[in-house]
């Protein structure tokens, strides 16, 4: 009687397995940011592959720390910026190497790929294909700041009225700002330190200028909107949004150069369906699928040929604020070797403290 019993049980217990397994199959767990995955896009996507999608939104520091606190386990696709792979992979090995043969690489613009494949190689392999691309710039009210630089932040004519991030991109934007740059220094870690202690103590004189510190979207545009803000680091879609209701605050690309970002689609080390995740990764690089992500998002993709889809508004307002002398000039966030947030970090909260 014992072992029939054991017997049900462990085929109970099997069935079960069976059944989640199937489930995992049929489910696609995606790390990504807010705005990447639209509901219209997931409805078509699960009518045209039967799979499901189970979104969970986050930001680069989050989704390393997920997938960190589990080797990678929990999700089948994610989507952390280019600059944000090839370290943590070094470290902690949360990645898998993508299968460029399930990838539909003519889909991409191929200068974009080919850089990003660049960037997120580790040991030989490729880690992260693109997706979205962006810049941080400064948005600007023209009629009440002349401020064309990052350094303007810090001018007199803006105290209290500027508001900036304190991590580590406004460390580095100062630092172009500066004539120095800050990327060539990468493998260095003490020449970079010095760097950023410099720049720390720039951002330390700052904090007079500084109305407020922003971590959330809603309250800088809601400064920006009411006057309480002449002058911002930010980013582009943000600043296009403030465009629309008001033509004199506009998105600026500095003179030392836009800070320029490429989120991937990257496969954690334990993901259990990877076939969902490659049919995701193609499905939104067709053109039309790209311009409806686009769309919501705010930014450019990756797709070749979805920029001629994307809202004429968006596109004006791009070819405003990027001139190709400033698209030129976007500096690029190459990989970040191991320990370079660590030096950042210690800066940014001295900076935090001082009075």
């Amino acid at each position: 009687m014992k072992r029939s019993l054991t017997r049900i049980v462990l085929a109970t217990l099997v069935v079960a397995a069976g059944a989640a397994h199937a489930q995992d199959n049929k489910t696609l767990r995606l790390l990504t940011w807010g705005g990447y995955a639209p509901k219209d896009v997931i409805e078509q996507f699960t009518k045209e592959t039967g799979f499901k999608v189970e979104v969970t939104t986050s930001n680069n520091e989050e989704m390393i720390s997920k997938l960190r606190a589990t080797a990678g386990a929990g999700f089948d696709l994610a989507q952390p910026s280019q600059d944000r792979i090839a370290g943590p992979q070094t470290e902690f090995k949360i990645y898998k190497p993508m299968d460029m043969s399930k990838i539909k690489a003519d889909l991409f613009i191929p200068s974009m790929l080919e850089a990003t494949k660049k960037n997120t190689t580790v040991g030989g392999a490729v880690y992260g294909v693109p997706h979205i691309w962006g810049t941080d710039g400064l948005v600007v009210n023209t009629k009440t700041s002349k401020a064309t630089d990052y350094a303007d932040l810090c001018v007199a004519e803006n105290a209290g009225k500027v508001s900036m991030r304190l991590k580590r991109p406004t460390l580095i934007a100062m630092a172009f700002a500066s004539g120095k740059d800050p990327f060539a220094l990468y493998n260095d870690p003490k020449a970079y330190g010095a760097l950023m202690d410099e720049m720390g103590k720039k951002l330390a004189d700052c904090k007079k200028n500084v109305k407020f510190y922003w971590d959330g979207k809603d309250q800088l545009l809601a400064g920006i909107r009411s006057g309480e803000l002449t002058t911002a680091m930010m980013w582009d879609t943000g600043g296009w949004e403030l465009n629309k209701a008001n033509p004199d605050v506009k998105f600026i690309a500095p003179k030392s150069g836009a800070l320029g970002w490429v989120d991937t689609f990257a496969i954690p080390a334990k993901g259990r369906n990877d076939a969902a995740a490659y049919a995701w990764i193609n499905f939104n690089m067709r053109p039309e699928i790209a311009a409806k992500v686009a769309s919501a998002a705010g930014n450019f993709t990756a797709s070749k040929g979805a920029d001629q889809m994307m809202d004429e508004g968006l596109k004006k307002q791009f070819a405003d604020s990027f001139p190709e002398a400033a698209l030129n000039n976007i500096k690029w966030y190459p990989a970040v070797p191991a320990g370079i947030e660590d030096i950042e970090g210690r800066v940014l909260d001295r900076v935090k403290a001082a009075k």
